[in-house]
């Protein structure tokens, strides 16, 4: 009996240590495949290249376990139909701007510098129909606003 529990040990192992390297693995494929994003502005257009979270699975692993994005990088996560939706910051390690996205391509709301690692719930505050994550401070720096428009 013990022999068999150390064979299963044994491979039992390397899955397990596979498994650890994991969350970095979606965000590897993802980085692979950007789409061009702009956001207009008061002062002008700001341009993006943004990953697309598609699938439920990319959709929760998002950007976590990131160490950095690009100034001009970010990721957008689209829902349909549009639907109120609520992030957390759970396994992320870096500051982001989320930019809640109403159908008609409006920002809705802007959760400005959302805070590393919170289990605190960023809410949109209405039906959207996607949300934009960039780097935290940027749409500050950018002047990105309410009531802009997205285009993707």
């Amino acid at each position: 009996m013990l022999r068999h529990i150390v064979i299963a040990a044994a491979l039992i192992a390397p899955v397990a240590a596979c498994h650890a390297e994991s969350p970095t693995a979606p965000a590897q494929q993802a980085q692979a495949a950007l789409t061009p994003l702009s956001i207009e502005t008061a002062t002008g257009k700001r341009a993006f290249k943004v990953e697309i979270a598609r699938t439920e699975a990319q959709q929760e692993q998002g950007l976590m376990f990131r160490t950095s994005l690009p100034a001009d990088g970010g990721m957008i996560f689209p829902f349909d139909p549009p639907r109120p939706a609520t992030f957390w910051m759970k396994n992320t390690v870096i500051a982001l701007d989320m930019i809640f996205i109403r159908a008609d391509g409006t920002i809705a709301r802007i959760a400005a510098q959302t805070t590393p690692y919170s289990l605190d719930m960023v809410e949109s505050g209405e039906p959207v129909a996607a949300v934009l994550e960039i780097a935290g401070g940027r749409a500050d720096e950018l002047g990105i606003a309410e009531g802009d428009k997205v285009r993707w």
